[in-house]
């Protein structure tokens, strides 16, 4: 069975990088795994896509990153046709759009489309109207993608009553966002519980953009820390100028240190107390279950209806209302250094592992395909 991923590049992205772990997987089980980059530009090309080969098609300049899905949309059913897939993996929201143009551009000829939705639906953040489009959009998706892939068990409803799809069309398999190897080093990493001074030491992982409303963090943790906390935000994007200024106006620029893009961000878990989300949306989070497999406190916003599920109503995360600075504020107040659950924390965490979701994944794209399962592997055809 062939299986082909498409992302427009190896800049940093959630969607990304674990679709670039399961293609590294598949290919360690033996699975013919074909990967097309729009572009071959972005800081994980060194790190998680380190030794991947690829294929990209002709590049005409750097002003291919400001137009990248048209692009892709112009390039990629050539390189459907030339590679022939059994089954196109479509790894995130943002590129059910090309999703769509290939069904329509190759028509029968177009492979059977897997996609993983891989953000919030509901988006309650967004005004009226563009909730109103964004469903009528999602609703048309339902008819050009074959089977969908929810993170967690919440989505399954939620991809019901989006996308109109049947119950038989929709599987859920954990976010493959950890590996076992990536558990055991976090869960053995050495650490000490408290900072110089005896403050908390709190820490945000994402790109620096609108979604993750770090604003809204940044504020809250300048109402709700004490003194001697510290805040370590890593992760670049465009707003990362505007972010270090606030953080100078609310007087907390010496407490606060944007650490930039970090390679495997999951390893200085371990170094700190607390994680803090504050996204406007989101599907199931990474970093929260990096932090659970380093056994950190969790404060988060509740910015999708698989949040409660993944900290299990409260046993082992805190969760405030979307854009409550006063709520998110108190939560950062009364959060302790030490107090994940141990051992639930590593449950919730092994089900999450890239290990477990290959499997599942291969066994949801040979059934679409009509492969049975001894032919997963192009050796046991």
């Amino acid at each position: 069975m062939r299986v082909l991923t498409f992302l427009h590049s190896f800049e940093p992205g959630g969607v990304e990088r674990i679709a670039l772990r399961l293609v590294r997987q598949w290919r360690a089980e033996g699975v013919d795994a074909p990967l097309f980059i729009g572009r071959d530009e972005g800081a994980m090309r060194a790190d998680v896509g380190a030794g991947l080969d690829f294929t990209m098609p002709r590049s005409l300049g750097k002003w291919i990153g400001a137009v990248e899905t048209p692009w892709m949309i112009a390039t990629l059913p050539a390189a459907v046709r030339r590679l022939r897939p059994d089954v196109l993996f479509c790894a995130g929201n943002t590129y059910v759009v090309v999703a769509v143009a290939l069904r329509l551009l190759l028509g029968r000829a177009c492979p059977p489309i897997v996609a993983k939705i891989s953000n919030d639906l509901d988006r309650g953040d967004a005004p009226g109207w563009q909730r109103g489009l964004y469903r009528l959009w999602l609703r048309a998706q339902g008819g050009f993608v074959d089977h969908v892939v929810g993170m967690e068990e919440p989505m399954r409803d939620e991809i019901r009553e989006r996308l109109g799809l049947p119950g038989d069309a929709i599987t859920v398999i954990p976010d493959p966002a950890l590996s076992r190897g990536l558990i055991a080093r976090l869960r053995a990493a050495p650490r000490t519980r408290e900072a110089a001074g005896g403050g908390r030491r709190f820490v945000a992982v994402g790109r620096l953009a609108p979604q993750k409303n770090v604003a809204l963090m940044l504020r809250a943790f300048a109402r709700g820390s004490a003194a001697a906390d510290r805040l370590t935000v890593i992760g670049d994007g465009p707003e990362r100028a505007k972010l270090e200024t606030l953080a100078r106006r609310l007087g907390i620029g010496e407490r606060v240190a944007f650490a930039g893009y970090l390679a495997d961000p999951a390893t200085i878990l371990p170094g700190h107390d607390i994680l803090l989300l504050s996204s406007n949306y989101e599907g199931v989070p990474a970093v929260v279950l990096e932090a659970l497999a380093a056994s950190l406190a969790i404060v988060a916003t509740d910015c999708s209806r698989s949040m409660a599920t993944l900290l299990q109503h409260g046993a082992l995360g805190q969760l405030v209302a979307v854009g409550d600075e006063a709520g998110l504020s108190a939560a950062i107040r009364s959060a302790r250094a030490g107090s994940q659950h141990q051992g639930l924390s590593l449950a919730q965490a092994e089900r999450f592992t890239v290990e477990q979701a290959s499997e599942a994944y291969l066994a949801t794209m040979a059934r679409l395909a009509g492969f049975a399962p001894a032919k997963f592997y192009p050796l046991a055809n």
